[in-house]
């Protein structure tokens, strides 16, 4: 049976948060770029009647760059860079209520089912604004509209113009919807993102451990993560794609009801309806996820706080030792090496401590570096081994075998000054107990006189007159 890899968690505390956030935009920045085409081509399959335009991903593809040309599948993306901001504020969002759940739970997936959910509930109220109107503006073709609004073409008619298309679709949103019309959708957002988010982490974590039991020892982590991403996505995809229908439809087509909008559109397409652009959704999903996991990870990697990058690696060996038990309870482990790194840091701490009050370590170490100071103006050469190992060995070995000898004589001589207090105290109580022996001895010979004298009085005394 082959034992589970240690895929450790780095947490939001272990981060350098000014090394995170600036690559963090960079990185967000080159996905965005990669994904926004099939992004583009799944709002517009979501968005039609059927296949009255285009028939799949690929021929979507197709027709859109014959017709616009490659800008085609950037239309609304200058716009829809602002979701950096609503980005980095999911991912702190994600990361900071990760840290408050693990003050209630220790289980990977509980954390990451509310980290999730709670990030994409903060990030959609930044982003759908940004949304509604960058979808907008991929919606419109040449010669054309697919959505409500029809942003102002040049004079010659030929197109769109490249400059002012953003400022017409605010303009003409707020003027039919006002200000409620950026929210438009806000809440088929939430039921579509909310869920998506709090089930992609469980099962990217899900399939990464799983993944992990499976791969062989020399695999590398991120081989993992990088599989277990899209895998995550494309099952968060299937789950909530239904719901990503109607939200598009409601920004889009300026549905006021989801009910509503889910009853028109079963009516009109019947269950694959709520399928449409899945394909595209999970085609835009795969490389950019990949990116995202291996950006993301690698990203906390190096947004590690220096003094922490040696402790990963000794956490790694710690849990090595114990990898039945890492097993089971892996948060535990971590809490017991996180207690033993400072047990052990404070037992270190005060036998320096103890050294450098018992041997004079300062004096010591001051003395080592007046010496230092001392030979840098000597322009003598510095010890070189002669080429007879006797002669260097003795140079070597000799002093420090003086200095062992003058150590030993020291512990000698203290050793006879004690032997001597030692035998001294010892004929002093000898003197002692002699001079008590004689004063017993006088005193028991007073005595007996005393008893003597005692005996003659009394005999004295009875015998008759």
């Amino acid at each position: 049976m082959e034992d589970k890899r240690n895929i450790q968690i780095i947490e939001w505390e272990h981060l350098d948060k000014k090394k995170f956030y600036v690559f963090g935009v960079a990185m967000t920045m080159m996905i965005r770029v990669s994904v926004y085409p099939f992004t583009l081509i799944r709002t517009r399959l979501q968005v039609q009647k059927g296949k009255s335009l285009y028939h799949g991903t690929f021929d979507a593809f197709i027709k859109i760059l014959r017709a616009d040309g490659v800008t085609g599948l950037y239309r609304g993306f200058l716009v829809n860079t602002f979701t950096l901001i609503s980005g980095q504020c999911y991912v702190t969002t994600y990361e900071l209520t990760r840290k408050f759940v693990a003050d209630y739970s220790q289980s990977n997936t509980v954390k990451s089912l509310v980290a999730g959910g709670s990030a994409s509930l903060v990030a959609q109220s930044i982003t759908v604004p940004i949304d509604v109107v960058s979808q907008h503006l991929m919606m419109q073709r040449r010669g054309e509209k697919m959505g409500r609004f029809q942003v102002r073409g040049n004079p010659e008619g030929q197109g769109v113009v490249a400059f002012g298309q953003t400022k017409d679709i605010i303009r003409q949103i707020l003027r039919v919807d006002g200000v409620r019309g950026f929210y438009r959708g806000y809440v088929a957002s939430l039921l579509t993102y909310i869920p998506n988010s709090a089930v992609w982490w469980p099962f990217y974590h899900f399939y990464a451990e799983q993944l992990s039991c499976l791969c062989p020892k020399e695999c590398p982590h991120i081989v993992f993560q990088a599989i277990s991403g899209p895998l995550a996505a494309a099952t968060a995809s299937i789950l909530t794609n239904p719901m990503d229908v109607i939200r598009t439809r409601v920004q889009v087509e300026g549905k006021n009801s989801i009910i509503l909008t889910f009853r028109q559109l079963m009516a009109e397409e019947g269950p694959w309806g709520l399928m449409k652009g899945l394909s595209a959704r999970i085609i835009s999903a795969t490389p950019s996820t990949i990116v995202i996991v291996v950006g993301y990870e690698s990203l906390k990697k190096l947004s590690l706080r220096p003094e922490l990058v040696d402790s990963r690696h000794c956490y790694q060996r710690f849990t090595d030792c114990y990898k039945c038990f890492y097993q089971l309870q892996p948060e535990m482990t971590q809490r017991i090496y996180d207690k033993f790194i400072t047990q052990l840091q404070t037992s270190i701490w005060e036998e320096i401590s103890e050294i450098k009050a018992e041997g004079n370590l300062e004096a010591v170490l001051n003395a080592l570096d007046t010496i230092v100071e001392e030979g840098k103006d000597r322009k003598e050469p510095a010890w070189r081994p002669s080429g007879i190992p006797e002669k260097d060995l003795r140079s070597i070995m000799v002093p420090y075998f003086l200095q062992q000898r003058d150590a030993l004589q020291r512990c000698v001589q203290k050793q006879e000054a004690e032997n001597r207090q030692l035998a001294d105290a010892v004929l002093a109580g000898r003197r002692q107990v002699e001079e008590l022996q004689l004063q017993g001895q006088a005193q028991w010979q007073a005595w007996q006189a005393l008893h003597r004298e005692q005996k003659e009085l009394v005999t004295t005394l009875r015998e008759p007159e």
